[in-house]
């Protein structure tokens, strides 16, 4: 009943232990170097492969772009038809081959040697022509493939992938990426939302009444602007109060005895709201509405004076994807 999971569950275990294996395998001096070199250049990262080599260096090179290096992947034969036109002086390159003979690798090295460009090489085989070549070997070597006929490149493009991952990482720490730094470069994402998006990016403008106005002129206003709520405020545009849609009914049901002639705003009012700024970040802003006894599902927004300047609405912000 379990036969599959069990399979695949070993093959989990075998690739892991190839990670395992690599890290003991690695030498200590060549990635000092290679660390220093990648962090030095005043260059780009240009990482190479072939097949799925390709595709690990693809994500190799997405990994450190993401945290702000300058890299990009160049696809051998692209590089030997006009594509290391993009290569110059000072520029580290990272070749990926398990078996370090890839024709189409071994052909660009002469034309790297000439731009004068150090070559980093993540190999399975140290004897082979690319690692010879290299200026840098990372020795990522396998005992075995999880493929069963030892054949298809699976723990061999793993522990490639592996140590790409871990001097990407390292490298980002020794520059000192903040979360800050790494939300520029992640608008779209959640967590570079969390960091950029602010209130005033999402705010609506701010339907305003005064305190002494009737009951009626509020409807109006909540119906005209559709946000769930109005802002109440002074002769001088400060807040000072603000009414919801669940304000008007609690206010409804209130005066059920006594009629609504005569109610003003002042009297249907929140006094004293929690509030927004335009410069808050929006997440700030949810948890303003969500971490309270009661949720709360709009906020005023002020100015650093404390008038009125919008409304911000927690549908807003659960669209902006928060």
């Amino acid at each position: 009943m379990n036969e599959n999971y069990e399979k695949v569950s070993s093959l989990l275990r075998l690739e892991a232990r190839e990670i395992e294996r690599a890290a003991v395998r690695l030498d200590p001096a060549s990635v000092e170097t290679a660390v220093e070199l990648l962090r030095g250049g005043d260059g780009k990262i240009i990482i190479t492969g072939v097949g799925k080599s390709g595709a690990i260096a693809q994500k190799i090179a997405q990994t450190l772009t993401s945290t702000g290096m300058v890299a990009i992947y160049l696809p051998p034969s692209d590089a030997i038809h006009g594509g290391l036109g993009v290569v110059t002086k000072g520029d580290v390159v990272i070749a990926l081959s398990n078996s370090g003979e890839t024709d189409e690798l071994l052909a660009m090295m002469p034309s790297l040697k000439a731009r004068e460009v150090k070559v980093i090489s993540i190999v399975g085989n140290l004897s082979s022509s690319l690692a010879r070549q290299s200026d840098v070997v990372l020795e990522a070597s396998i005992d075995r493939e999880a493929c069963p006929l030892n054949l298809a490149p699976t723990a061999s493009t793993t522990v490639a992938l592996a140590i790409g991952d871990a001097i990407a990482m390292t490298l980002m720490e020794q520059r000192g990426v903040t979360e800050n730094d790494f939300a520029v470069n992640h608008p779209a994402g959640r967590l570079g939302k969390r960091l950029t998006l602010r209130v005033a990016d999402l705010m609506h403008s701010s339907p305003n009444v005064v305190p002494d106005v009737g009951w009626l002129e509020v409807v109006r206003s909540l119906t005209k602007f559709g946000l769930g709520a109005v802002n109440v405020v002074d002769d001088k545009g400060a807040l000072v109060g603000i009414i919801t849609d669940g304000d008007l009914r609690r206010t409804i049901e209130r005066s059920a005895d006594t009629g609504l002639d005569g109610l003003m705003a002042g009297q249907m009012m929140t006094n004293g709201p929690v509030t927004a700024t335009t410069e808050m970040l929006a997440y700030e802003a949810l948890q303003l509405m969500e971490n309270r006894p009661a949720q709360i599902s709009v906020l005023p927004v002020v100015d650093i004076d404390g008038r009125s300047v919008g409304l911000i609405r927690l549908h807003d912000i659960v669209k902006s994807g928060l």
